[in-house]
């Protein structure tokens, strides 16, 4: 009978692994193996190095679902041997060794931050700019023209912003977040004549957390797929009144943590394709993907998910990108944190059968964007929109 075994960090124990995580600096990987032949990698994001409870929940989270990748691509008769390059093994003593030096250091880090954001838990800043010819998707770096930052009271921050052009205006959607509520919602700022956004104003609210506010056009009429994962459901919301008032038009999907959420109409088939957590770990490194014949539905899941498990080629970044004959997807790159960075992944083949993307591109850094990476980019006519963590 065919055996899978699991390797954490080229060990064939956790323990093992995590220790030699922790001596050699190295970002989680894992590798799955049939009969002793690599057939599966994945590398899990951490979203919390410091605590070990936090950061083993999501490594063993992601265990599991590189372990249902495999077995479904099994059962699909896809599983076929990678390229395997397994990095030397350098750690040298145990776990505890390790640990303390790194969570000494990882407590210093943490209060040093805390002192420069003052009494801001997290931070976001949203920038646009306006622009003829080659954008960021086009050039790979952020140079060029400078962007301007949407300014903010203090009060709240901006982050995930999309861009639509309606009627030669365009207006850009943001998920809002108000420190005193902690809880995001989506509001809307339009160009004015001066080249210059306005003050966001709220659209759309709920009694969960609203983000990533895709809008988009389709049969003549404005729809929004906002991330809505802490309700466990993805709905699609049609505008009654552009752009301010909007109704809920068809729920998509329930009892699911599905994740930025991008649509993508391809070959007469509308896709969707996001992260997805069950359970335990990383909302960002499990890419899962879905499809319908008509935008309303049924949407069911692909055979193969999840199709990857990768700490920086699986949670999308902005809307699909067309570039000639290339589809391209932008990818959060969360290998260092979430929000660290942002990659360009051409797509390869989707459909039901497989889908396969090639390695992503990442997006330099460059004078037009001063910031640590960039989370999401999109643009709408010569309109162009990033944001990172301020």
């Amino acid at each position: 009978m065919p055996v899978l075994t699991l390797e954490f960090c080229g060990h064939s124990t956790f323990p093992a692994g995590v220790a030699e995580m922790l001596a050699s600096g190295r970002l989680p990987e894992l590798a799955v193996r049939l009969d002793g032949v690599t057939v599966a990698r994945g590398r899990p994001m951490i979203s919390d190095r410091l605590w070990q409870s936090r950061s083993c929940n999501d490594l063993l989270a992601g265990a599991i679902s590189l372990v249902a990748q495999s077995v479904a691509r099994f059962s699909a008769g896809e599983l076929v041997p990678v390229v395997d390059n397994p990095a030397p093994i350098l750690r040298n003593g145990g776990f505890v060794r390790h640990y303390l030096p790194f969570f000494c250091r990882g407590l210093v880090d943490r209060a040093v931050q805390k002192l420069r954001l003052g009494r801001r838990p997290f931070y976001w800043q949203v920038a646009y700019r306006l622009i003829d010819g080659s954008g960021v998707a086009e050039t790979g770096q952020l140079d060029g023209k400078p962007f301007t930052v949407l300014p903010d009271d203090g009060q709240r921050f901006y982050a995930d912003p999309f861009v639509l052009e309606r009627d030669g205006r365009h207006y850009l959607f943001v998920e809002e977040f108000p420190y005193a509520t902690g809880r995001g919602v989506i509001s809307v700022a339009e160009l004015g004549e001066d080249g210059t956004f306005g003050v966001p104003r709220v659209v759309l609210e709920e009694m969960h957390h609203l983000s990533y506010p895709q809008v988009f056009a389709q049969a003549g009429e404005i729809f929004m797929i906002p991330e809505s994962g802490a309700a466990r459901e993805l709905v699609l919301y049609r505008a009654a009144q552009f752009p301010d008032r909007w109704v809920r038009d068809t729920v998509l999907m329930t009892d699911k943590d599905f994740n930025d959420a991008t649509l993508l109409e391809l070959d007469g088939r509308f896709w969707l394709l996001g992260t997805e957590r069950f359970g335990y770990g990383s909302a960002s490194d499990s890419m899962t993907v879905y499809s319908a014949p008509s935008l309303r539905g049924p949407w069911v899941a692909h055979a193969l998910n999840p199709i990857a498990v990768d700490h920086s080629a699986a949670r999308p970044g902005g809307a699909f990108i067309r570039q000639d004959d290339a589809v391209v997807l932008p990818v959060q790159n969360g290998s260092k944190a979430y929000g660290g960075g942002l990659g360009l992944m051409r797509l390869d083949r989707l459909d039901d059968f497989d889908v396969r993307f090639a390695p992503p591109r990442p997006i330099g850094p460059g004078p037009a964007w001063a910031r640590t990476g960039i989370h999401t980019l999109n643009r709408a006519g010569n309109v162009e929109v990033v944001d990172s963590a301020g």
